[in-house]
């Protein structure tokens, strides 16, 4: 089974996220902002779906996503954009970005798992 490479600034989000999806019997992966999440596309090849916080200090998922899907390496791993932005226009913001599939936090785990089941 891929992993899912989490990408969160926030640890409490990551924690929530990554425990619910281990209980569903998902292998997770975790980053606390893009430099790390790059090192570790780098260094694991197991990787197969990238759930990304589009809000982070350093390097946002905006800027972020068109690099992945720039990449030959990358390009191929789909972008789940993870978001608070939940406003009119957001989902097409994160798509127009890149991202594959959207979803708003709280993170409606059954939704979620939908989304994963889509790119599995």
């Amino acid at each position: 089974m891929r992993s899912i490479l989490i990408i969160d600034d926030d640890s409490r989000n990551i924690f929530a996220l990554s425990a619910v999806l281990k209980a569903r019997g998902f292998q997770c992966v975790t980053a606390t902002g893009m430099q790390e999440a790059f090192d570790l596309l780098t260094a694991e090849n197991t990787i197969g779906i990238v759930l990304m916080d589009m809000m982070m200090p350093d390097m946002d998922g905006y800027e972020a996503i068109p690099i992945l899907k720039a990449s030959p390496q990358w390009q191929h791993l789909p972008v789940i954009a993870v978001t608070a932005q939940a406003m009119a226009g957001d989902k097409d913001k994160c798509l127009a970005a890149g991202a594959d599939g959207y979803i708003s936090k709280p993170v409606d785990i059954d939704k979620l798992q939908q989304l994963l089941d889509e790119y599995a």
